[in-house]
């Protein structure tokens, strides 16, 4: 997430504000386009959906897989979990060498 100088996560309200001043629009227009990129990423995300320099969001089918019970009363129990979709967000390299920084 972008931290502010204080040390707390962003706010929509503050991240349209900083993309307004810097691409020299309006708050409004900068938060319908937060908007938009994001109901376009909802509709794409089946495809993959790319936001450049960030990351991608990628639908990811997870296998059947068996499961060892921890708590409640079947404890012990080995239980079969079946499978699913499931949505991850893949970090681009460029984003992670910006935010850690590079290995040496």
């Amino acid at each position: 997430m972008a931290k502010a100088t204080s040390g707390k996560t962003l706010t929509k309200s503050e991240i349209a504000t900083k993309l307004a001043e810097a691409a020299e629009i309006s708050k409004k227009q900068a938060g319908l386009v937060l908007a938009a990129q994001a109901d376009l990423a909802y509709k794409n995300a089946k495809n993959m959906f790319v936001i450049p320099g960030i990351g991608k969001l990628v639908l990811v089918e997870r296998p059947a897989r068996k499961m060892v019970m921890r708590f409640g009363p079947k404890a012990g129990q080995e239980v079969m979990v079946p499978k699913k979709k499931v949505v991850k967000f893949r970090v681009a390299k460029a984003a992670k060498d910006a935010i850690i920084g590079v290995k040496k």
